[in-house]
């Protein structure tokens, strides 16, 4: 059983790392790259903010995005927006979200997410979660996948793991850690592959943050993952 209550106290601690770093930032800097292909740090921040949104809609039983064009003509719209009116929405959608939550009833019900996923709402503060730490690193000011917590790192690899399990474009897989941790994933089709590495490089690879170079792959060539 997902436990939301551990995962909003979580997702409250990271939302803070990340306000910290972020208020550290300038205008200018707002407006350069993100380690995210054609988005700035302001996409990546006015993205956060309107994930919240999307979430809170996923709780009170919306639509979680009006549609894709929707979605992304918001974030480009937000994106050029100076620091502090970046920082504001973030803080304060971040906050509404937790209040809903809070009060939020019967988390052992189906929601729907992006593209007719559904889920248990019980995870959904957990996918909150995944936002906020991973899109830290993909602002590219200090914090990296080795700064994540463990716990979260962890449960990050068993969910894209089974996220591409059954999948026949990619070959079964076993994934060990450093520390002996193991999860397995891919199809049942094909030669069987041992995937070897410290934990933050496979989150990378798994999560299309890292190209895997620092893995070491047995049984055949690393596999090449679908886009999540």
């Amino acid at each position: 059983m997902n436990d939301h209550v551990h995962d909003l106290a979580l997702l409250n601690d990271a939302m803070d790392r990340l306000l910290a770093r972020a208020s550290e930032l300038d205008n200018a800097a707002v407006a350069e790259p993100s380690r995210l292909p054609g988005w700035t740090r302001g996409h990546v921040l006015a993205h956060l903010a309107r994930n919240a949104d999307a979430l809170l809609n996923v709780l009170a039983g919306r639509p979680m995005y009006v549609s894709a064009e929707a979605r992304e003509a918001d974030i480009t719209r937000d994106a050029p927006r100076p620091l502090e009116a970046q920082l504001q929405d973030v803080r304060a959608t971040a906050d509404a979200f937790a209040a809903t939550a809070d009060a939020s009833a019967d988390w052992s019900r189906t929601v729907e997410l992006r593209n007719g996923v559904t889920d248990s709402a019980s995870r959904v503060p957990f996918r909150r979660l995944v936002e906020v730490e991973l899109h830290h690193v993909d602002l590219g000011i200090g914090y990296e996948l080795e700064d994540l917590p463990e716990e979260f790192t962890g449960r990050e690899i068993a969910f894209l793991a089974d996220r591409f399990t059954g999948n026949a474009s990619v070959p079964p897989t076993t994934l060990t850690a450093a520390d002996g941790q193991r999860w397995t994933t891919g199809g049942t089709d094909g030669d069987p592959v041992t995937v070897i590495g410290g934990a933050a490089d496979l989150l990378g690879w798994l999560a299309g943050r890292r190209d895997g170079s620092a893995l070491t792959a047995s049984g055949g060539p690393l596999p090449v993952l679908p886009p999540l």
